[in-house]
């Protein structure tokens, strides 16, 4: 049986006592383990869960998004969500027309979105893949990016995203990014460490205590969480997260160096948040120049 996302990162309890501080930006791993199976099962109840915002919008934000995205395609369009998550956005955008292409690396979101789609024949192709990696196929008149996905990418993985939806968009096609502000980034980088005891969790189906810790690098911009979670039988598993924050201007700067104008920010009341997000997501819209660097 191969190893798990767990085996990869388990360690001893004496660990803990010896562990690096301040964690390195993504010195703790690449992302918590989304292509995990197991993970990724129990990530996928959180993303359909209608109780709250945290993993996923619940379906009545989502339909005011879609509303929002709809108005930008003039026609039946192909749309590219990279990060798509179960779906919730190609399904709802494929039920009006559009003809739509997903990409995620979470098993058990794939799955689900891939099952939606034969049941409700509707006109979405799946991918599992990490968007990183994924290589477009045909032109596209949207391409998104939810949820502050952008952020969790080192600056080089960013650029190349950026580049990839430029090569992939129709020249006038649209971009639409959702990306956490630089202040917000870092006060999640310096918030103190935190536990809690839980009989089961997203990290662990088992009791456990999990353990957080967060850093922030001024250097890089870059907060980082590292995750401790340890059982009853002593066994510590170590995950991280890491997020880039970028100042607006260099954000912008990023979106022109990539081929894209008239940056517009989407005013809230075209694109609601939510209460859990309120002021920590910024939505913008950007056009494909057609001049790609």
């Amino acid at each position: 049986m191969p190893p798990t996302a767990e085996d990869n990162h388990a360690m001893e309890l004496g660990n803990i006592i010896s562990r690096t501080i301040p964690a390195a930006p993504w010195g703790c791993g690449e992302k918590i383990p989304w292509n995990d199976a197991a993970f990724s099962g129990r990530m996928l109840r959180y993303h359909l869960s209608q109780e709250h915002d945290w993993a996923s919008r619940r379906q009545a934000l989502v339909s005011r998004h879609i509303a929002c995205i709809d108005r930008f395609l003039e026609r039946a369009s192909r749309v590219l969500d990279l990060g798509c998550g179960p779906g919730l956005y190609t399904k709802a955008l494929a039920q009006l027309g559009h003809d739509c292409v997903g990409v995620d690396f979470s098993p058990a979101s794939i799955a689900h979105a891939q099952e939606t789609a034969r049941r409700d024949k509707l006109s979405v192709q799946y991918m599992l893949a990490d968007i990183r990696d994924y290589v477009p196929e045909g032109r596209f008149d949207l391409v998104m990016m939810l949820f502050g996905e952008f952020n969790v990418f080192r600056k080089s993985d960013a650029q190349d995203l950026l580049a990839k939806a430029a090569g992939a968009l129709m020249p006038g096609g649209t971009l639409l990014l959702e990306f956490s502000p630089f202040e917000t980034i870092a006060e999640q980088g310096r918030q103190p460490a935190t536990w809690e005891a839980l009989s089961s969790g997203l990290f662990c189906p088992a009791p456990h205590l999990c353990l957080q810790e967060h850093f922030w690098d001024e250097a890089s911009t870059t907060a980082t969480t590292r995750y401790l979670i340890v059982e009853t039988t002593g066994r510590v598993t170590e995950y991280g997260s890491s997020s880039k924050a970028y100042r607006e201007n260099e954000f912008r700067d990023m979106l022109q160096a990539y081929g894209f104008g008239s940056i517009s920010k989407i005013d809230e009341a075209d694109w609601p948040p939510g209460e859990v997000f309120a002021g920590k997501l910024n939505t913008y819209r950007a056009i494909c120049t057609g001049q790609t660097p």
